[in-house]
């Protein structure tokens, strides 16, 4: 996970850009596969505090949803709740 630092929308709610990566093997037409992706991520309001504390580097279980930002193809990740994974 690399983090920006926390920073406030014109509407004043914290907010925090990440790029998180994800790490996987899943079976794919009978064979194994590892998948490896890198995902722009934002956080908002007590979530971006609270991930902006967040030690870099520790493993870490995300839920939330895609959505592509106004005059862009790429998809951004929202986070809405997180856990760390022991």
């Amino acid at each position: 996970m690399e983090a920006s630092a926390l920073r406030y929308t014109p509407a004043g709610l914290p907010a925090i850009d990440l790029s998180l990566e994800h790490e996987s093997d899943i079976q794919e037409a009978g064979q194994k596969r590892q998948v490896k992706a890198t995902v722009k991520t934002v956080a908002l309001g007590s979530l971006a505090e609270r991930i902006a504390q967040l030690p870099l580097g520790s493993l870490w279980q995300f839920s939330g949803f895609l959505a592509s930002p106004r005059n862009s193809k790429n998809v951004v990740f929202h986070i809405q709740d997180f856990q760390q994974i022991s």
